[in-house]
């Protein structure tokens, strides 16, 4: 008995904790959807988890389907009611996004889940809502994505339904770019051809187009009759459904028709699913509309019966139970089972991963679809996180394109676009230049024919704030009379703002044109060109400044007043070999690094020797090192090195070419001194401005004239007249482009061409051909063009005088130290004081007589014995008759005083 009990209790648990062998399931389906795919993939998805019993072993699904009318939410609202006594466990559908929002209220209340396949307006999760369709919020972003990568800026949003709108509405409030022009319109079978006219008057190209996939054929008739069918035409399809339809007369024109897929049929799983599906006889082609593609809607039902599977068999027991509308009591399990429906993860089903984030479908994939070679292909996908990734790039660029010529605007300029001279030559054949060549590359790389123009009023194009409007080719891409435009044509943003460029095909700047300066003439004291003018007259002051000191401390050292007879004790004159002349002569013996004969003894004018000999090294090396260049280098008078040289003066004139994006530049520009530079320009009469750039090189050669233009044209002069040169750097950076009108098919596609041709080396071939290999290249010579030697300065060689004045002051004080000591040891010899011996001698050192004498202290000889004075014969000795032998000279005893000065 106890076991019995046992057992009981082991088998009521059990059952409490499992499924319960049948799960009811409602379904809701508008009338006109009886027996479609929609239904039919419901169906087919019960049958197939029934029988397969991998989710579900135990249990089997039952389901119950009512059909409702469309735009009726009240007897919706019923049917549902209904279904909730009857216990069912989920509500599917409709696909009605008004008879959704009704459902989804009352399974909120009642705590049921609801499993939708359709798209939701709402931008915020819902509670007991699962919708496995992409929200559209992330499909807005996949259109803007797209529309980037496209390059799209005129766009036209043709909607059917009433709430089409809704749908686009965050596309349309935050468009792809801020310059992105939207023009948006309702329209529905009655009305596809009138809107679509409206369209084409307004030269849009590029449309999204929201209509019902069941009137999409008599949309595609209208495009048809309307001939809009061309290659400039682009449509994007909001549908996922693109490769159901019947696209036969679009396969051979050329027209761009892109939409996205939610069901990848090239994945092995999918391809499998879908031919068992198909084998499964008699709905089996029924929902695969008997060409063997899926479409979106019965897919993404398919996949959440195979939700709901999951995680009823992940939450593992459950407990029916009947509702009532009226009651509002909720179930007890709807909150757990629908927790568990949205942590369903690892499955994969006809629409890729199936993943939820509050109870909408994240971390899917788009694949990209394209008319392509009258064939449908995948040529790129979108993810949420990763956004557009093209993974066949020929998609959108295609190199072999049809037979289309396209009319290309241009501008006659050197060496970019010429006229022939030949008379017999017609069509595109009149023309060459390097924009012609590369027009030649450039078309053979894309694939398409062209007709070259010249622009009428022969400018390039510029804004007119007076008029508001443009001029030059920038007009005729505006106005639509051109395809494209290849010239010499400046990227600016201006320009950019209203047509579109491509890639640059060659990069420049705004330099200065000026005429060769002249040579300086040869004049006949060139020689002291090396050194400044200032430096010559401080050399001069040094040269008289060191003579008067030099004079000046000879006189008051003792030491360089020496006796002329230095053994004649008696005499009374002392002597000083810098006089006035002596002094000049020694200073200008040794600036000319010559000798003079005269060798200073004094300390202190040893220091005036030495330091002036130090100042003139110093001077005659910088001269003789300077002095080579000046005789060897030619140099140029310059009267303007920089664009600030020229704001800072009025003499030279300077301007632009009218109408050019060198002239915006300036008149553009916030810098303080090219604003300075465009009011001289704008003020100046006679005009400054050229009509073309062979007058503005020909007002340079003329002269008193700076041509202010652009770095390739400037290269273009300089390389073919040896009287031109450009002075400084370039003024700022930009770039050429072909320019195409907005939003041309063309734009990217060429600038996929110009890169090539920059990376094989082509650009850099013709622009050698047109700039170096003409034949007419002067040939200059460059040696010393940078190579000019400058005067030097006080800044150069300012610190030699500084010694100088260091040395001169040194030597002063030398000098007065000496004259002091001297006089001291005079005083004590004298026995007199030191005042007055300082005040004897102060007053003959400034006596200015310039004699060389003066009244000598008696000394001992110094080159004779101690007691003796050697005495010349011709002064105090006797007379001798006869022959004087020198042995017979007479020895003097020396008198101990000391000798008297001369009076």
């Amino acid at each position: 008995m106890e076991v019995i009990c046992v057992l009981m209790l082991v088998w009521s648990t059990l059952a409490s904790n499992a499924l319960p062998p049948v799960i009811r399931i409602g379904a809701i389906f508008t009338e006109d959807q009886k027996d479609s795919s929609v239904e039919l993939a419901f169906k087919y998805a019960v049958y197939k988890i029934n029988k397969d019993r991998v989710l579900l072993s135990n249990t089997t699904l039952v389901y119950d389907i009512q059909y409702v009318p469309r735009d009726d939410s009240f007897r919706t609202s019923k049917k549902v009611c209904r279904q909730m006594e009857f216990g069912v466990q989920a509500i599917f559908g409709p696909s009605d996004p008004i008879l959704g929002a009704h459902i989804q209220s009352i399974c909120e209340a009642l705590d049921v889940p609801h499993l939708e396949a359709r798209i939701d307006f709402e931008p915020l999760s819902k509670d007991l809502s699962i919708n496995l369709h992409p929200s559209q919020e992330h499909m807005n972003k996949a259109f803007k994505d797209l529309m980037t990568f496209l390059n799209w800026t005129k766009v036209a949003i043709i909607y059917e339904e009433d709430y089409g709108l809704f749908k686009l509405q965050e596309l349309v409030k935050a468009p792809a770019a801020a310059k992105t022009e939207m023009y948006i319109r309702q329209a529905g079978p009655t009305s596809y051809r009138q809107v679509l006219k409206e369209v084409r008057q307004k030269e849009i190209y590029k449309l999204i187009v929201d209509t019902n996939p069941r009137n999409i054929q008599k949309f595609f008739r209208a495009i048809l009759q309307l001939q809009m069918n061309d290659y400039r035409y682009h449509y994007m399809f909001t549908t996922f459904d693109l490769e159901t339809f019947d696209l036969e007369d679009f396969k051979y024109n050329s027209v761009n028709i892109t939409a996205f897929r939610i069901v990848d049929v090239d994945d092995p799983q999918v391809k499998e699913s879908l031919e068992v599906m198909e084998k499964f006889q008699p709905i089996g082609h029924a929902i695969l509309n008997k060409s063997g593609i899926i479409q979106a809607e019965p897919a993404l039902m398919f996949d959440s019966v195979y939700v709901f599977a999951k995680g009823l068999a992940a939450m593992g027991s459950i407990k029916p139970m009947n509702l009532s509308c009226d009651v509002e009591k909720p179930w007890d399990d709807g909150s757990s089972l629908y927790n568990y429906l949205g942590d369903v993860d690892d499955l994969r089903g006809l629409t890729g991963n199936i993943e939820f984030n509050g109870g909408k479908r994240s971390n899917f994939k788009l694949d990209l679809l394209k008319l392509k070679k009258e064939e449908i292909r995948k040529v790129g996908q979108w993810t949420p996180s990763g956004g557009v990734n093209i993974t066949d790039p020929n998609a959108f660029y295609e190199s072999h394109a049809p037979n289309i010529t396209l009319v290309v605007m241009t501008r006659e300029e050197r060496p970019y676009v010429m006229v022939k001279d030949e008379k017999n030559l017609t069509g595109n054949a009149r023309y060459e230049g390097f924009c012609i060549d590369l027009l030649k590359w450039i078309a053979g790389q894309v694939g398409f024919q062209y007709t070259i123009r010249l622009v009428p009023d022969h400018m390039y194009g510029v804004y007119d704030p007076d008029t508001k409007e443009w001029n030059g080719i920038v007009r005729e891409l505006m106005e639509k009379r051109a395809d494209l435009a290849v010239a010499s044509m400046t990227i600016n943003y201006a320009r950019e703002s209203v047509i579109d460029f491509t890639k640059p095909f060659m990069n420049l700047g705004i330099g200065i044109l000026f005429k060769v300066p002249t040579s300086q003439p040869t004049r006949l004291f060139s020689f002291m060109n090396p050194l400044a003018v200032e430096i010559w007259l401080y050399v001069l002051a040094a040269y008289m400044l060191v003579s008067f000191t030099l004079f000046v401390m000879a006189r008051f050292s003792p030491y360089e007043w020496n006796n002329p007879h230095p053994c004649h004790q008696e005499s009374d004159i002392v002597e000083n070999q810098f006089s006035v002349s002596n002094s000049f002569w020694f200073i200008t013996g040794t600036f000319l690094r010559q000798g003079s004969g005269l060798n200073p003894k004094a300390t202190s004018t040893r220091i005036v020797g030495g330091i002036w000999w130090f100042f003139t090294l110093i001077i005659i090396s910088s001269y003789t090192a300077n002095l080579a260049a000046f005789l060897t280098v030619e140099r140029m008078i310059t009267p303007i090195e920089s664009a600030q040289d020229l704001a800072d003066q009025t003499d030279i004139a300077y301007g632009t070419l009218e109408g050019g994006s060198t002239m915006t530049f300036f008149r553009d520009s916030k810098i303080g001194i090219y604003q300075k530079m465009w009011r001289f320009m704008e003020s100046r009469k006679p005009s400054v401005f050229v009509k073309t750039y062979e007058e503005g090189v020909q007002r340079v050669l003329e002269g008193n004239y700076a041509f202010l233009m652009e770095s390739t044209m400037l290269d273009y002069a300089v390389q073919r007249d040896c009287n031109l040169t450009q002075i400084g750097g370039l003024l700022d950076s930009k770039g050429y482009g072909i320019a195409t009108p907005k939003g041309s098919p063309w734009r990217d596609k060429i600038s996929l061409a110009i890169l090539e041709l920059q990376e094989k080396g082509v650009i850099q071939i013709l622009y050698d051909k047109w700039w170096k290999n003409t034949g007419d290249v002067c040939n200059r010579d460059d040696k010393s063009k940078e190579s000019k030697a400058n005067a030097l300065g006080v800044e150069n060689i300012g610190g030699v005088f500084v010694v100088l004045l260091c040395g001169l002051a040194l030597a002063i004080l030398v000098a007065i130290l000496e004259f002091c000591w001297n006089s001291k040891k005079n005083a004590q010899t004298d026995r007199q004081s030191l005042c007055s011996e300082m005040a004897e001698e102060l007053r003959f050192a400034v006596r200015c007589h310039g004699s060389r004498q003066r009244p000598a202290l008696r000394r001992s000889c110094t080159r004779c014995s101690p007691a003796t004075t050697y005495v010349p014969a011709a002064l105090d000795l006797p007379h001798i008759n006869g022959p004087m032998n020198l042995m017979e000279i007479q020895f003097i005893p020396e008198s101990s005083q000391h000798a008297q000065r001369k009076a």
